[in-house]
């Protein structure tokens, strides 16, 4: 089917770019992310990628390239970490606003201060409400797939938004692992050319950007056009195309499934079917707590993991129905490498809303883990996990978040 390959997190990033015959590349570099633009640039010098490589002074101006470049109905593609992505922030409301399809790399850093290259998942997280998808992988081969397949989700006419590839800094940035590569008329035959939502043409010339307004205009000199929407209705439109992505999701990756032998799901799930505890978590967290729950299954303890990869739109729905199959779950542990602060981790609220929607009554406990890249290994989840599972035995059922392995003296100033 292709090349088998030992490349990077940052590589196999820049490898899916190149066979998804990406336009326009904006760069600009921030520990851990640099390779990823950089392997671009080499491609695009080498003649491998036929493309616009453009160095720019920062990350505002990265995004700004590509949103103006994406405008024009080029495929777009830049790559951010931490305080860079943060320094995105306008514009990242611009680009899912104008549904424009562009697909970015994250590799996951903290954010300061104090300054951290180290990963978690704050800066991510911290731009959840911004209108983008979010997709979190658990090792290389599934940023190579996922970053092809968010081309295709982005690029759908009943999506047109666009995507965050999500991945840890280092853990996966900058280890190597086996990467199976797809044939490049595969990968065509499964992308087609980027079809923009608005085309630029001399002979219809339009103007792009207006400032709307709160209230719905009239216009009876054109029949059978009532009313005109403005801003509401355009974000209401981002809103309802989001919800309905998850199925487009779940389409697309059984498509690459299908063809290509490897497909992840909305969410992926380890030894769940008989399950009275669950593990969940994201990315790399998630693909760790995998041995902690072998580890618990020897002590007579039956628990699963549930690892979330599609984090926006939150993919409310297929979950409800995954936990009304799993009747027998006493209670979950999730463990987030990030933290709404003043309150908990994200994916515990966010999953925490969801059970209560839909009534179903399972206690969830928090854990806060590898903020900033602290060490947080199988043997920790495992025992977190165990608190979890006696702790709901003995009925203690509500509990706040608990830090993983931070030395908590002295610490409360």
């Amino acid at each position: 089917m292709g090349e088998k390959l030992l490349l990077t997190g940052n590589h196999a990033a820049a490898h899916a770019c190149k066979h998804a015959r990406v336009q326009v590349i904006a760069a600009y570099p921030i520990t851990p992310q640099s390779p990823v633009t950089e392997k671009l640039s080499e491609f695009v010098s080498d003649g491998e990628l036929n493309a616009e490589y453009v160095c720019v002074e920062s990350e505002h101006s990265a995004i700004s390239v590509c949103i103006a470049a994406s405008s024009t109905g080029a495929r777009t593609f830049t790559a951010s970490s931490a305080n860079g992505l943060c320094l995105m922030h306008e514009q990242l409301h611009w680009a899912a606003g104008a549904r424009l399809p562009i697909v970015m790399g994250i590799a996951n850093r903290a954010v300061a201060a104090p300054w951290n290259v180290w990963t978690d998942e704050q800066d991510s997280i911290s731009q959840r409400d911004t209108g983008w998808i979010q997709m979190y992988c658990e090792d290389n081969q599934e940023i190579y797939d996922t970053i092809i397949q968010a081309y295709r989700i982005a690029e759908d006419k009943a999506v047109y938004a666009p995507i965050m590839v999500c991945y840890d800094g280092y853990i996966l940035s900058h280890t190597e692992m086996p990467v199976e590569t797809i044939d490049q008329e595969l990968i065509d035959d499964f992308l087609p050319p980027y079809e923009p939502h608005t085309k630029l043409d001399p002979a219809d010339p339009r103007i792009i950007g207006l400032v709307t307004f709160p209230w719905i205009r009239h216009d009876a000199n054109k029949p059978g056009i009532e009313k005109f929407g403005a801003y509401p209705e355009i974000r209401f439109g981002l809103q309802k195309s989001l919800l309905k992505a998850v199925e487009k999701i779940k389409e697309v990756d059984e498509e690459f499934g299908k063809r290509f032998g490897r497909n992840y799901g909305l969410f992926k799930t380890y030894k769940c079917e008989d399950a009275e505890y669950l593990i969940m978590g994201l990315g790399t967290l998630a693909c760790e707590a995998r041995i902690s729950a072998d580890l618990l299954r020897e002590e007579g303890y039956k628990v699963g993991v549930l690892s979330l990869k599609l984090f926006r739109p939150f993919p409310r729905y297929p979950l409800i129905e995954f936990m009304k199959q799993h009747a027998k779950l006493k209670g979950i542990a999730v463990f987030d490498r990030n933290l709404s602060y003043g309150y908990e981790g994200a994916v515990c609220s966010d999953f925490k809303a969801t059970l209560y929607s839909a009534r179903v009554d399972v206690p969830l406990h928090n854990y806060l883990a590898g903020i900033g890249g602290r060490d947080v290994d199988f043997k920790q989840i495992r025992d977190a996990t165990r608190k979890t599972c006696e702790d709901i035995e003995a009925g203690k059922i509500d509990k706040e978040q608990e830090w993983i392995n931070v030395f908590i003296e002295g610490c409360e100033k």
